[in-house]
């Protein structure tokens, strides 16, 4: 009997890794699909869709600190941000136009604050911390503001150019090459999240959010692990406002608001916490869905967008995603 139950369980045990395998896989088919589909049905509108992307690692990195570590935030904007203007700043005061060496700047201005910002917000506890949160965007953003000399101050920062990837790829004024740069890094980031999320690390986070003092008890820091975390999430934040300087070739205050710092943590909640995809299928939703309604009806759209979120809230209190992830595991739990 014993030796049955070893073998089941350790059956289990190995089909675990070849799921996951099997979801990574799946899901880098479905952002290719995706992609190749929004391409097809708005080949005049890829700024939009890059535009998308973009928002998608900010969101993706505030779900690595809200979703999988509980932490509340309203201030994930300021992650972004500082990724946009380290990259910007290089190109326009520095002269450094290589598009990967940007994406590398805004990396590490997205860690150096989330580092900060980790520092910060992790002093408090639930509304503490998002009034702490709060207070650091608007911070950022003042600072932005006054240090016009580097930033542009409310002008924004302009001046940004980008040489063409590996002196081939240049950057058309259709924008062919800005959408197949940004569908690149957020696979290559997606599969490294997977990756993190799956690991001791990412699994020891999830602990600190269930019952950080049994973590504790355990022997391994709560704060330690969750300002990593806020490093890894502004490297992430950081590609997206690289990319998004890069394609834009401005940057301005609004990448520092709290506007986008809210709308992001929308777009989290519509999709689904704790969850990369709930986190990218909220993003392509709201942002599609706020193009469409404020094209139709300019005067009445965010009405419109207010409807969309109260119905998913009440009906769908898991997000879109998680809701019909739920759904159908309910369903084939049912079948066996």
């Amino acid at each position: 009997m014993a030796v049955v139950m070893n073998t089941e369980a350790a059956v289990s045990t190995s089909a675990r890794p070849r799921r996951s395998m099997g979801r990574d896989v799946a899901g880098v088919a479905a952002i290719l699909g995706i992609a190749t589909i929004g391409y097809l049905l708005f080949p005049d509108n890829l700024a939009l869709l890059t535009r998308i992307v973009a928002v998608a690692l900010l969101v993706l990195s505030l779900d690595l600190v809200t979703g999988y570590c509980g932490v509340a935030t309203l201030g994930h904007a300021a992650l972004f941000g500082s990724g946009a203007y380290a990259a910007g700043i290089i190109s326009a005061h520095y002269g450094i136009n290589d598009p990967l060496l940007m994406t590398l700047a805004g990396i590490v201005g997205g860690a150096a604050a989330g580092l900060v910002s980790g520092a910060v917000i992790l002093r408090g506890h639930g509304l503490p911390q998002l009034v702490l949160s709060i207070a650091l965007i608007n911070l950022f953003h003042e600072f932005a503001n006054k240090a016009s000399s580097w930033t542009g101050g409310s002008d924004g920062l302009s001046g940004i150019s980008a040489d063409p990837i590996f002196g081939y790829f240049e950057f058309d004024l259709y924008g062919h090459t800005a959408y197949v740069f940004a569908i690149i890094l957020l696979l290559i980031v997606f599969v490294i999240l997977r990756l993190l999320v799956r690991s001791p690390f990412g699994m020891l986070c999830r602990g600190i959010k269930e019952d950080p003092v049994r973590i504790r008890a355990m022997g391994a820091s709560p704060k330690a692990a969750l300002i990593k975390m806020y490093v890894i999430s502004g490297a992430v934040a950081g590609v997206g406002g690289a990319l998004n300087a890069i394609t834009t070739q401005v940057v301005g205050l609004d990448s520092l608001s709290f506007t986008l710092s809210a709308e992001s943590l929308v777009m989290l909640v519509l999709g689904g916490t704790g969850s990369l995809f709930g986190a990218l299928s909220g993003t392509v939703i709201f942002m599609l869905f706020e193009d469409y309604v404020s094209a139709a009806n300019p005067f009445h759209w965010l009405t419109m967008v207010g409807a969309l979120l109260i119905a998913v809230v009440l009906f769908a209190p898991k997000g879109l995603y998680g809701s019909a992830a739920a759904f159908l595991n309910r369903k084939k739990e049912a079948g066996q």
